[in-house]
């Protein structure tokens, strides 16, 4: 039996860059797919390419906490959310601390913790009524050793870390689950095709970030409540 098979795997930011690679896994292991984004036209063709396993598509707007939390009512009012894969990411940075941009931190919060709180908030109770409830989100080595370009970044990601570690500890007691992926850079099919012949080592493939998010959601990851899974070598940071 595929590890997914009939569960109900919800991806946030599913038309990311991500996205497309991580579909594919779930669709592989048998999973059913509601898809959420910004923009429909773009969920309509990943709805295309995985007509087999997407159950529905939906644009909600993760910045509003009450579109998020009416959002969550309505698509688990049929059937549970068996795992939640929240993709929602993006990137600034590269100038020292004191000349980065405050506009540019106002970003960063917005997308990667207020988009992981409201859905955090949202889904705990649906997911601690699945009998497979999962919860994970994609993270960066610098969460926890930043750098002076990567401040406004690293904290950012940080406090979205300290939201799913909330929500594993509340998750207690219950077959839920809440981790973290935490990855250097994400290689995406398409930049490997664009420069082939690039030494892409310090990089993170998509398809294993897509496999451990299976992993984290199957049977076998029941146990696994709580954790940073890092994708790289070396210490921890």
């Amino acid at each position: 039996m595929s590890a997914l098979a009939g569960r109900r795997v919800l991806v946030t930011g599913a038309a990311g860059g991500l996205g497309p690679t991580v579909l594919a896994a779930a669709a592989a292991a048998g999973a059913r797919l509601v898809l959420v984004d910004v923009a429909q036209e773009r969920l309509d063709v990943l709805a295309g390419d995985f007509p087999d396993a997407v159950e529905s598509t939906h644009v909600v707007d993760l910045l509003d906490d009450d579109a998020t939390a009416t959002f969550a009512a309505e698509v688990t009012a049929s059937a549970p959310v068996d795992a939640l894969w929240h993709l929602v990411g993006g990137w600034r940075g590269g100038k020292p601390l004191q000349e980065q941009s405050l506009d540019d931190w106002e970003w960063l919060h917005n997308l990667l913790v207020r988009t992981t709180v409201h859905v955090a908030r949202a889904f705990a109770e649906p997911l601690q009524a699945s009998e497979h409830g999962r919860f994970a989100i994609i993270s960066a080595k610098e969460a926890q050793a930043p750098t002076s370009k990567n401040a406004s970044y690293a904290t950012a990601k940080a406090a979205s870390e300290a939201i799913v570690l909330a929500l594993a500890n509340g998750f207690k007691g219950s077959s839920a689950t809440a981790n973290i992926v935490v990855v250097p850079a994400i290689l995406r099919p398409a930049m490997r095709e664009k420069n082939p012949d690039k030494d892409w080592g310090a990089f993170v493939p998509a398809d294993q970030i897509a496999d451990t998010l299976v992993y984290l959601s199957s049977s076998a990851g029941a146990k696994m409540n709580g954790q940073r899974v890092r994708l790289y070598s070396g210490a921890p940071s």
